[in-house]
């Protein structure tokens, strides 16, 4: 980091140490980095063009940073979302365009696990029947609260953006740089117990769920249609 920060000055560049940090991805080692007698401080995670990287290689905290994230666009929306004199249509389309997709940035590359899927999901309900003042008591089920709102379960949606950013690598060039990364085979094995859940492993789960193919993907329309989970925005309960 010393010859980065020394090069860096040659340019006319500079390196703050002070907001520098960084993480140890696999395996930690004892010791530190030193920039110009400055320690620079390990972090177990990070943040990079507004996702969570995480020294263990996990998404789930950055599962959890984006439903956080979400809460927070929520409670910005909250004077609107909770108004009972705003027509329900209106909430269920400032929930689908404003709140949801940062709920959803970057999910297309998570490795999806049952915990990224439940940590979504109970942000969502939490969210619809805090807007229409419904509690557990009330007895009212998720699929029922959904369709008030029309919107299709965030889990559909999740499964809906891994597929279309599968289907837009496999129709890339063969030398681009996501399909590149996609094909890359890594030498030696994978550690003894349950091996953790791939991307890819995960695409071939939702393959096998829609009945799709690779050769599938070159058909636009097709991969368009067997992919897509359209919100219903039916409002006979609005």
């Amino acid at each position: 980091m010393q010859a980065w920060k020394d090069r860096l000055e040659q340019y006319g560049m500079r390196l703050n140490v002070k907001k520098t940090e960084y993480v140890e991805c696999g395996e930690q080692t004892p010791g530190t980095i030193f920039v110009d007698d400055a320690e620079v401080p390990k972090a177990s995670a990070f943040k990079y063009l507004g996702s969570r990287i995480s020294a263990d290689g996990s998404t789930l905290v950055e599962a959890e940073y984006r439903a956080n994230a979400a809460w927070s666009k929520w409670r910005q929306v909250t004077g609107v979302m909770c108004d009972r004199k705003v027509p329900l249509k209106l909430k269920s389309k400032i929930y689908r365009t404003v709140v949801r997709p940062v709920a959803l940035y970057g999910a297309e590359c998570w490795p999806t696990t049952l915990k990224h899927e439940q940590t979504l999901h109970t942000m969502e309900m939490r969210m619809l029947r805090w807007t229409q003042g419904l509690t557990r008591l009330d007895r009212v089920r998720n699929d029922d609260v959904r369709a008030m709102f029309g919107v299709a379960p965030i889990v559909a949606k999740m499964r809906e953006a891994r597929l279309r950013w599968y289907g837009h690598v496999l129709r890339s060039d063969d030398n681009s740089v996501a399909k590149s990364a996609m094909n890359i085979i890594v030498e030696g094995g994978r550690p003894r117990g349950r091996p953790k859940t791939r991307w890819l492993d995960r695409i071939e789960e939702d393959m096998r769920l829609l009945k799709l193919t690779d050769e599938d993907a070159f058909n636009r329309g097709k991969w368009r249609n067997h992919t897509r989970n359209a919100d219903p925005c039916s409002w006979e309960h609005g």
